[in-house]
């Protein structure tokens, strides 16, 4: 058991917050029960997760994806009342980290995407921190390579070819990351993994001529929550439990 305040220190502490300009509030986002024993984590703190949480007696859900998103309405109205509202009458804690979540040289989803690809890790770019860069242990065709990323990761690729070559060198940042795409190809990789894709990402991995797949925002964004939670649970004696919410996208 750990005292909230506590937990949020730590978690503050560990993802290193102070240094990220995000697009959400990073930390406890909803205050519940000031003890906290049991912890699940998931992805997106939607409606369905929120009432798998409260189901599994938990004091405390952590979460990538979170509440309070620049520029959205701020009024507790709708869904985020529904949401907000079976928080706070469970008495459950919300914690969110999304880009300190991503980043960790350890525990972010990066590092943990790379983990569970086998991925080689080299490191992340110097113009695009949230990007990184590796080798597969052997080079792999484009076809071969969105195959096994159906396997690894339970959700089916959309593959654009964009060279011809095997694929040996790549570059990846989990989640809605398409935008990167030029920054991995000048860092001279064959392929760019994110997960999803725009109209104009087509167009870009050919002309660059880099493959691009789109894994899935959520497929690739599970891991570093499960990590970090898995952390906590050890050095904290705590009860951890992942709940996977199903997402195609």
């Amino acid at each position: 058991m750990i005292d909230r305040d506590a937990l949020t220190f730590e978690l503050n502490d560990l993802l290193q917050v102070q240094q990220f300009q995000d697009y959400c509030p990073n930390g406890l986002q909803v205050a519940g029960r000031p003890k906290i024993k049991r912890l699940v984590t998931g992805v997106t703190a939607s409606l369905a997760l929120i009432e798998a949480a409260i189901q599994a007696n938990a004091d405390a859900i952590l979460v990538h994806h979170g509440y309070f998103w620049k520029n959205e309405d701020p009024c507790i109205v709708g869904i985020k009342h529904q949401r907000i509202a079976k928080l706070i009458q469970s008495d459950v804690n919300l914690y969110a980290y999304h880009l300190p979540l991503d980043a960790h040289p350890k525990y972010g989803n990066n590092v943990q995407l790379a983990k569970k690809l086998g991925i080689d890790l080299d490191k992340p770019l110097a113009a695009e921190p949230l990007v990184w860069t590796g080798t597969l242990s052997e080079p792999l065709s484009g076809k071969v390579l969105a195959n096994y990323l159906l396997q690894v990761l339970a959700h089916e690729p959309i593959h654009i070819e964009g060279c011809k070559r095997l694929i040996r060198k790549v570059a990846w940042c989990s989640g809605g990351a398409q935008n990167y795409i030029t920054a991995a190809a000048n860092a001279g990789v064959d392929a760019y993994i994110s997960g999803e894709i725009s109209e104009s990402t087509t167009h870009i991995a050919r002309e660059l001529g880099i493959d691009y797949f789109a894994a899935g925002h959520h497929a690739t964004e599970r891991y570093g929550v499960q990590a970090v939670g898995e952390y906590l649970a050890k050095h904290f004696g705590l009860e951890h439990q992942f709940i996977n919410i199903p997402n195609p996208a």
